[in-house]
């Protein structure tokens, strides 16, 4: 009898080692899981914030296509601003986005808006009042209703000026980066502040502030995460996903305080056929994160993928 319940016991406690070790594998491999983000521009952003069923339905194909993270956009548009207007609208939405698993960062910059001028000094007024509505609502929300964070998207190389001015430019990018974090810093309820770049930005180089470096190593030296635009259709060779992005993974990892780079990937149309997955298929696209994702494995910086953009990403599928 008591060699029975011995035996009973040593059984018990090995099944016991077994679980925890399998429930310990599983855990492993969620948190080695790349994170899945996704841009959401102005109109599908309003359609979700304005339409229950719109959003209900959006966040069931986020789930169900693996995104945990949407850079929600948090601004005018159309003759409305949301998040001054009716922030009830954006309480709802993020609150419901929670529920699923699903964090929300405010994207702010608008191609419809002309933000890239916003880096001009006689501008920077216009940029700190967008980021102040977003940090006058987070302080006056709950806490399940509030932002996880803010994704900037202002890029000074679209403005006319930038082939005879764009050191000048950079120097202006960097001075408003700062002014928005110290911004970010200083708020009730400050939050991960991150900016898109692109990949080329490490190829310049800029005297800042009395230190010489490239432009994305100071950017990235500003903000927690950058969304970078690695936008390539392949992983591997010179001029693949892989090999753009190490440099500014090496970059937030000398940074330090968990600086992360999130790689940006395109499936809107363009011309140049290289930079986008539009022409080729969603495995291909799973093939090529999956490449990338095995090659950033062991990097702490790598903060896994964001895809440009919603809507794109919904026509793309459809195809």
């Amino acid at each position: 009898m008591l060699g029975g319940m011995l035996r009973f016991r040593l059984k018990l406690a090995s099944w016991l080692v077994l679980a925890t070790a399998c429930l310990a594998s599983f855990a492993c491999a969620a948190a080695a899981a790349p994170g899945r983000a996704v841009w959401i521009w102005e109109p599908d952003s309003y359609g979700m914030l304005e339409n229950e069923a719109v959003a209900s339905e959006a966040i069931a194909f986020l789930q169900r296509e693996g995104f945990d993270t949407v850079y929600l956009y948090a601004d005018a548009w159309d003759g409305r601003n949301l998040i001054a207007e009716r922030p009830g609208a954006y309480r709802a939405l993020i609150a419901n986005l929670h529920r699923h698993g699903v964090k929300a960062h405010a994207l702010l910059g608008s191609w419809f808006l002309g933000t890239h001028a916003y880096v001009l000094p006689a501008r920077r007024a216009d940029a700190l009042a967008m980021l102040d509505r977003v940090l006058d609502y987070d302080a006056a929300a709950a806490p399940d209703e509030r932002f996880d964070g803010i994704s900037l998207d202002i890029e000074p190389h679209v403005l006319d000026a930038w082939d005879v001015r764009r050191d000048e430019l950079l120097a202006n990018f960097l001075d408003l980066s700062a002014a928005l974090r110290e911004r970010v810093r200083a708020a009730p309820q400050p939050v991960p502040l991150g900016a898109a770049i692109p990949f080329w930005l490490d190829g310049i180089e800029l005297e800042w502030r009395g230190r010489r470096d490239a432009v994305s190593a100071h950017a990235i030296g500003l903000y927690d995460y950058v969304a970078l635009m690695d936008y390539r259709n392949h992983a591997d060779g010179g001029d693949g996903i892989v090999s753009h992005a190490t440099t500014e993974m090496a970059q937030a990892r000398a940074a330090g305080a968990g600086r992360q780079v999130v790689i940006g990937l395109e499936v809107a149309p363009n011309e140049l056929a290289k930079v986008t997955f539009d022409g080729l298929r969603p495995a291909d696209l799973a093939r090529e994160m999956a490449a990338t994702a095995r090659a950033f494995a062991a990097e702490p910086a790598f903060g896994g993928f964001a895809i440009h953009h919603y809507g794109a990403y919904r026509r793309w599928l459809m195809r």
